[in-house]
């Protein structure tokens, strides 16, 4: 399957078949739905299936799923446009087939091609970070650059003897291009070793929703291409940043050079206008990459500050699976709740136990609901919320706070009056100006017949938790007891999600692994457990990619300061080198020691400010770029941009101190007597 011809998509429902697809794998999608089993960047296919099973669908029911995904191939000479408009009319023809009430609102039958499915909005972050690259290469070959202008400066009286003893112009540039090709290259065959080793460093450390870079990183590594890319640039950059120092010494006035002094006088800021350029870009595109690191450092910090709106601490979470005929109806699935909570509840060190079909922080299901009694506008039901179906311990386990009503109890089981406890952004949403408590909704209105069910009294109102992810506002959900669930529902549910424990403990749970499996199995009748792992664990991976990209952005943010440290290093040791005479003369004629190490270090600041202002022109332009990856921050957050400035002055500060001391420590008698 090509990916040029390849598409996936999200549909309303079960469509009827179309002629544009030479293959058409269904699909149950709610286009209109926030909440979902993961979704299209969440979703990774690096790993190989081990097994293939056919859908079997039933082509006269009226029941809807949301969690399939499409594979077609176009057929020749159809487009995605052409495509999407007869899925349109297809849509329209299911919901005159259907009834209007059959397809939520906002459901739509699409496509959008297999490329842009699997890499979805990882595209963006990675040309970010590509930048961050480019901008690191630069810096690299201006320092390259300084040094080559450098050295080419030193050898003036060897070239210009070469040349009056017959070298020809072409042999000196050859001579200065090996030179620095050799240099390239060396530096690049070492940056190949360390950047695979860095690489392998970062892939055990990387987000689990990159897509393709395999399971664990296994298709990531050096290949062909990586190794002609990586000769490419060593050679374009020996060539580029070589070649202007080579046709520059190249051509010099060999009178003035052959009869110039090893150690010149006068050379300042006006004989090395190139360096100084060299160098003030440095520092621009260094400053860019550190403001880049430290929005980034300030959005983590604001990510690590957020209350998620229940407690992480202590809490272990394991998965159990129900499929199977044992578990087609609620009341098997609510006894093994009841015997497993009573079971763990015994355990030392066990404060308390919950179940749910979906964990915070990793996302789940959503469900259309009506007020009963409210009038209805244009679409059949009041509004859309997740859905988590719970146990009476879930609240108190994850300590999620009961701002109103009463939470549930071991009584609200299938024989009590269906009850719903919805949370506080829900609340605020649909009764802004009344009270929830003297309400009863409908879940499921035009979902299908598997999420028929009756009224449910409004008994609670709880505090908001982050379910969608730390880094987004909580969003309305509704909370139902697992013992009253519609058997349908069950049956549904036991196929497409796991049965998630949630155990609160006042030891670190880790250590209560083996208790806590031993009671399960014994309480299920031998099922065993899947994905056992802490809650502050599914907080760090909730907020991988952060990470991630912070520390991407740090490395880089490093790499470029160090190096602009270096080149202000370079630029300022050189310069006082080649001015030992004057400096000697000036000293000889009475010149106080801090007025030469001032005015070293008045010149190395001036490079330095110069591209402190480029580089935070610079950074204003390309902070807008960062936005996506900003949460609580804005792009130009007056904190890193006043506070990454201050640091590279101090870190060029300190590059330019070492020089301007040196300086001050010139003997005049040695300097005068230098040829």
């Amino acid at each position: 399957m090509t990916e040029r011809q390849s598409f996936t998509g999200g549909f309303g429902a079960l469509t009827s078949h179309t002629a544009i697809f030479n293959f058409l794998a269904l699909n149950f999608g709610d286009g209109g739905s926030s909440y979902r089993i993961g979704s299209g960047r969440d979703f990774v296919i690096d790993t190989p299936a081990d097994l293939w099973i056919p859908f079997q669908f039933d082509l006269a029911s009226r029941e809807m799923v949301h969690n399939f995904n499409v594979a077609a191939r176009l057929k020749p000479g159809v487009t995605a446009a052409a495509a999407n408009a007869q899925l349109a009319l297809a849509a329209d023809e299911f919901r005159r087939t259907y009834g209007s009430n059959s397809l939520p609102p906002h459901s739509v039958f699409g496509t959008v091609s297999l490329q842009e499915s699997l890499i979805g909005n990882t595209r963006f972050p990675l040309l970010v970070l590509l930048g961050a690259v480019g901008f690191v290469l630069l810096i690299a070959c201006a320092n390259m650059a300084n040094l080559l202008l450098a050295r080419a400066s030193v050898r003036k009286r060897e070239l210009a003897t070469r040349a009056a003893l017959g070298a020809g112009r072409g042999q000196i540039i050859r001579q200065l291009l090996t030179e620095s090709l050799g240099l390239s290259f060396v530096g690049g065959l070492l940056g190949l070793a360390v950047g695979f080793a860095g690489v392998r460093l970062l892939l055990s450390i990387s987000p689990s929703d990159i897509p393709r870079i395999g399971e664990n990183g296994s298709a990531v590594g050096l290949d062909y291409r990586v190794l002609l890319f990586t000769l490419g640039v060593s050679l374009l950059t020996g060539i580029l940043f070589g070649l202007a120092p080579a046709i520059s010494a190249s051509r010099p006035n060999l009178t003035a050079s052959l009869n110039e002094h090893s150690s010149r006088s006068g050379m300042g800021l006006r004989h090395g206008k190139m360096r100084s350029v060299l160098v003030i870009s440095e520092i621009a595109l260094a400053l860019v990459l550190v403001i880049g690191a430290a929005l980034l450092i300030r959005t983590f910090l604001k990510l690590e500050d957020v209350n998620p709106g229940f407690t992480t601490h202590n809490v272990l979470t394991a998965a159990m699976s129900l499929s199977g005929s044992r578990f087609q109806k609620t009341e098997p699935v609510a006894q093994i709740v009841r015997d497993g909570r009573e079971r763990l509840m015994a355990l030392p060190g066990v404060l308390d136990v919950g179940a749910s079909n979906c964990l915070p922080l990793d996302r789940g299901f959503g469900m259309t609901f009506d007020v009963l009694g409210r009038p209805k506008g244009a679409t059949p039901f009041t509004g859309g919320a997740g859905f988590y179906s719970i146990s009476w311990g879930y609240f108190s386990a994850f300590e999620i706070p009961l701002l109103r009503g009463r939470a549930f109890t071991e009584h609200d089981d299938g024989s009590a009056p269906g009850v719903v406890i919805i949370n506080q952004a829900m609340a605020r949403q649909y009764w802004p100006n009344s009270d929830p408590l003297r309400d009863r909704i409908q879940i499921g209105v035009g979902a299908g017949p598997a999420f028929a069910e009756g009224p449910r009294q409004v008994v609670g109102v709880v505090g908001d938790t982050r379910d969608q992810g730390v880094d987004r506002d909580p969003s309305p959900m509704m909370y139902i007891p697992i013992a009253q669930m519609p058997d349908a529902e069950t049956a549904l549910n036991s196929r497409v999600a796991p049965l998630w424990w949630i155990v609160r403990s006042r030891v670190n749970p880790n250590t209560l692994r083996t208790g806590i499996e031993a009671a399960l199995r014994e309480a299920s009748g031998g099922l065993p457990l899947a994905h056992m792992r802490t809650m502050a664990e599914v907080e760090v991976r909730n907020t991988a990619r952060q990470r991630f990209n912070m520390l991407l952005l740090i490395i880089f943010g490093a790499a470029g300061l160090l190096m602009a440290a270096i080149g202000v290093y370079g630029v300022m040791s050189y310069s006082v080198q080649q001015r030992t005479r004057e400096l000697g003369i000036r000293m000889a004629l009475g010149a106080q020691a801090s007025n030469l190490r001032n005015t070293v270090i008045g010149q190395g600041m001036i490079l330095a400010g110069l591209g402190v202002v480029l580089g935070l022109g610079g950074a204003f332009w390309l902070s807008r770029f960062l936005v996506s990856f900003l949460f609580g921050v804005q792009a130009w957050d007056p904190v890193a941009f006043a506070m990454t400035p201050l640091l590279l002055s101090a870190v060029s500060l300190c590059a330019v101190w070492i020089p301007a001391r040196r300086a001050t420590r010139v003997d005049p008698m040695t300097a005068l007597r230098l040829d």
